[in-house]
């Protein structure tokens, strides 16, 4: 007696969705079950690769990939996915005020930018020697462009970064004490690679703000900060209430940082709504 093996066409089967994929050599297709294949590489974490595992496989039918180019770009493709996300969710954890970049700002807007000085810093040489960076300068030139897209430029390498405002990380510190978080506050605040401390020395500061400085530089010896103001450094001695502390911090940070001034016209004026350019010269005197 002939036994017949019943094929999932014969029994109505519908549980899986099949492809064929022709084997070397003429033999006969494969089936291929896609729903136990997804519980597998979602078991593995690579779920990823299912986004593009239909288009590889189609080029591994027309026999543009063997098997080993076709385990290789797949693998591929979920290194790119995974460092896609990583990207985001550092960008993410920034909190940048904009996604500002290097390919957005204008070197040719001011023929006072360093511009030379500025594109010797996007090598990040200062990133990896564990040194600051202090932009300083009129209003409206740049400042805080120029520091996010420095950090931006660092997250694209791998490094994480944080940014903040130095009067809400300084009521940030404030409320640690008063909640008694302090401690836990200043390790955060200490862990990225680089922080941003924007609008730092705006106007003077407490003895408790002073000291939360102080203590925050102390934490950060050895890893990065970008800080920018309307100040030149030399101006932010007045601003500490105990000249023991601002020499101290100061310093420290200042004498282990790459100073850039920042001259030139605002932008400011042209961003405004309503603005119409002009095309006059401008006024040099």
């Amino acid at each position: 007696m002939t036994r017949t093996t019943a094929t999932p066409a014969m029994t109505g089967d519908t549980r899986t969705d099949t492809r064929a994929s022709t084997r070397p050599g003429g033999a006969a297709a494969a089936l291929v079950d896609l729903t136990a294949l997804q519980s597998v590489l979602r078991a593995l974490k690579l779920g990823g690769m299912l986004d593009t595992l239909d288009a590889r496989l189609a080029q591994a039918h027309a026999g543009d990939l063997g098997h080993l180019d076709f385990l290789q770009v797949l693998c591929q493709d979920e290194i790119t996915r995974r460092d896609s996300n990583a990207l985001a969710r550092r960008l993410h954890r920034a909190r940048f005020e904009h996604q500002a970049t290097f390919e957005g700002f204008d070197f040719t807007a001011s023929p006072k930018l360093p511009a030379a000085q500025i594109r010797d810093l996007m090598a990040l040489r200062w990133l990896h020697a564990g040194e600051s960076v202090v932009l300083y300068g009129p209003v409206g030139t740049g400042k805080t462009h120029l520091a996010q897209a420095l950090a931006h430029l660092a997250i694209r390498h791998g490094a994480e970064a944080r940014f903040f405002k130095t009067s809400r990380i300084l009521a940030d510190l404030a409320g640690g004490h008063a909640d008694r978080t302090w401690a836990r506050r200043l390790r955060d605040l200490a862990r990225p690679a680089i922080l941003i401390l924007d609008d730092f020395a705006m106007r003077e500061l407490t003895p408790a703000q002073a000291d939360d400085l102080y203590e925050l530089i102390g934490e950060r010896t050895g890893t990065s900060m970008i800080l920018t103001s309307n100040r030149a450094p030399v101006d932010w001695y007045p601003l500490f209430p105990n000249p023991v502390v601002a020499e101290s911090l100061l310093d420290r940070l200042i004498n282990t940082s790459h100073q850039v001034f920042m001259n030139g016209p605002s932008f400011r004026p042209n961003n405004r709504p309503g603005r119409v350019a002009s095309t006059d010269k401008p006024d040099t005197h």
